[in-house]
């Protein structure tokens, strides 16, 4: 079992008084994609990429290919961290890592566990409770075609791409991935989430558009908004500070409100 200390972390993990950020990465992505954001985060704050098995610093663990395998994957990872430091913590999941920071976050508070002050999810529709999220055309492309999706999607290293020995050893962590997201399935029977959600994506991301982000609303309590910015699926990829400023500004309202219920107000 690898423990949590392989997880890859910024170079601000083990500083700062902050708030902590936790980041989940997209089908096929590693917390490697994210980490430069500490380099936006404001001071004192903990920028902290996590990778799924399979996937980064976890690539010699086998791959999970079933969405509640891979929440309690991490909630075993995280969960004593998570009720050890009482810092404040906040949950960002961009793609198929919205799923599993969603989900995550409801699995925290099922068990009575301490959950995040804050959720953002990015460039994800709504999670089903019936039918595939992916289109199984998408699923059964051949390596040559899945490699152009991929392509056109952006988030994907050309490297990768083009190189025939890292692309072998990426297909199969995509297809995994996007059979994970297909087959995802959430209880029809939950209620809205208490914890406040901010929802994110580009203007022109043709997998989740700016009406499937905005159905989040369904599903939160305490919904705070859609926050479009120019681009697609990878919107933040080229500069993600637009972004880190409207995220930070979220958290902080979160923390504020925190605050006042605490303090009774």
């Amino acid at each position: 079992m690898t423990s949590l200390g392989s997880l890859p972390r910024d170079g601000r993990s083990g500083t700062g008084d902050g708030p902590r950020l936790y980041v989940f990465p997209h089908a096929g992505g590693s917390g490697l994609a994210f980490q430069g954001w500490a380099d936006h985060a404001p001071a004192g704050w903990r920028v902290l990429p996590v990778d799924a098995p399979g996937h980064g610093s976890l690539l010699g663990l086998p791959l999970v290919s079933d969405g509640e395998a891979l929440v309690t994957h991490f909630l075993d990872r995280l969960g004593p961290e998570l009720e050890d430091d009482e810092a404040p913590f906040a949950f960002f999941g961009h793609s198929m890592g919205a799923l599993v920071a969603y989900e995550l976050t409801r699995r925290l508070l099922a068990e009575g566990r301490r959950a995040p002050v804050w959720l953002g999810v990015s460039a994800c529709g709504v999670p089903s409770a019936d039918g595939p999220r992916v289109p199984v055309p998408l699923r059964d492309l051949t390596d040559e075609e899945l490699r152009r999706r991929m392509a056109l999607l952006g988030g994907t290293p050309a490297q990768v791409l083009d190189h025939p020995g890292l692309w072998q050893v990426f297909a199969p962590v995509i297809r995994a991935d996007l059979h994970l997201v297909a087959n995802w399935r959430s209880s029809p029977a939950a209620g809205p989430l208490p914890v406040p959600v901010s929802v994110f994506g580009g203007t022109h991301d043709g997998a989740a558009s700016p009406r499937e982000l905005a159905r989040w609303a369904g599903l939160c309590a305490r919904f705070l908004g859609v926050h479009l910015f120019p681009g697609g699926h990878f919107y933040f990829q080229d500069d993600p500070r637009p972004l880190f400023e409207v995220l930070a500004d979220e958290v902080r309202t979160a923390l504020l409100a925190r605050r006042d219920r605490v303090a009774g107000r």
